[in-house]
């Protein structure tokens, strides 16, 4: 005996249990789809294979290719050389690096232990103190009472000036606290029966579980103090403190000649080969750092901002 089976939906159909953005997309919408993700492939990747190539180049090359070159027939090292001999741009990097990473441990110490204080149902003062870390989403301090303050605190001129004015952040704080609320409270009631304190369990097993989020709240700070040049123009008068964002500022975007005193060398390269490799050791190490943590990024960031 031969059992036949109707199909439960129509072909081509919509499943009426499903929204028809969840539905599989027919062969016009794949190849829409296709040619988008390879516009947007080409627009992100051309010009900085363009800033690879031109940074690679000879003298000669670029002037026999009007300036830019993307495939360097003779690369060559020269334009980062010069740009690492130990002058001002080396120094500026040097200042990116330490403002990058004390900056980043300390925004993560301090999101950590507010959001777990927040976290927890009974602390002292929680409630006033989350609508206070709310309460910065509407009400941000402009610029001049910020300098006011900065100034008032004897920061002017110091590196604490490009650290503490951004070292925490109100969302990050909110996603790390969802985050915390997610981890069950049974975790907490077994670690007190065996006389563990609050700093006992945040340590050894609230933060061991929240690898993830803690991995990619630090990742947003890394990457704002590493691009954070605003800061640095504003509360920053030595030349030996700047940043390697407001380098690369004065030499791609405001067009400043290359002084070869300064970067510590002879003889210079083409200049439009410096300000590329400028450019790339200033983009190079988030970009080096981003696929490690990508993987977390779901698992982080969508967890603790939903349960937000």
């Amino acid at each position: 005996m031969s059992t036949t089976f109707a199909p439960r939906f129509p072909r081509g159909g919509r499943r009426p249990d499903r929204p028809a953005w969840m539905e599989r997309p027919s062969p016009a919408g794949q190849a829409l789809k296709l040619i988008v993700i390879l516009a947007m492939i080409v627009a992100v990747g051309y010009p900085f294979l363009l800033a690879i190539g031109t940074s690679l180049s000879t003298k000669a090359e670029l002037a026999a290719n009007g300036g830019y070159v993307l495939f360097p027939q003779h690369p060559t090292l020269e334009a980062y050389r010069v740009v690492l001999a130990g002058g001002v741009v080396t120094r500026a990097a040097l200042v990116s690096v330490g403002v990058t990473v004390i900056g980043t441990a300390l925004s993560l110490l301090c999101t950590v232990c507010l959001a777990y204080g927040l976290s927890r149902p009974k602390t002292f003062g929680g409630k006033p103190l989350l609508l206070v870390v709310v309460g910065t989403f509407l009400f941000t301090p402009g610029v001049i009472p910020s300098y006011l303050v900065v100034q008032e605190l004897g920061l002017i001129d110091s590196y604490g000036a490009m650290i503490l004015p951004i070292m925490l952040n109100a969302f990050n704080v909110i996603v790390v606290r969802a985050f915390f609320q997610g981890i069950p409270d049974e975790l907490h009631e077994a670690a007190r029966l065996d006389g563990a304190g609050e700093l006992t369990i945040m340590c050894r097993i609230v933060l061991p579980l929240s690898k993830a989020v803690i991995a990619v709240v630090g990742m947003f700070y890394a990457v704002t103090y590493w691009n954070s040049f605003f800061n640095a123009m504003l509360y920053i008068n030595d030349s030996n403190k700047l940043p390697l964002q407001v380098i690369l500022r004065s030499y791609v975007i405001q067009g400043d000649t290359f002084n070869a005193k300064a970067l510590g060398v002879s003889v210079l390269p083409a200049t439009t080969a410096l300000s590329m490799a400028v450019l790339i050791l200033a983009v190079l190490p988030i970009v080096a750092v981003y696929p490690f943590l990508q993987k977390y990024f779901v698992k982080g960031v969508l967890t603790g901002a939903v349960k937000a």
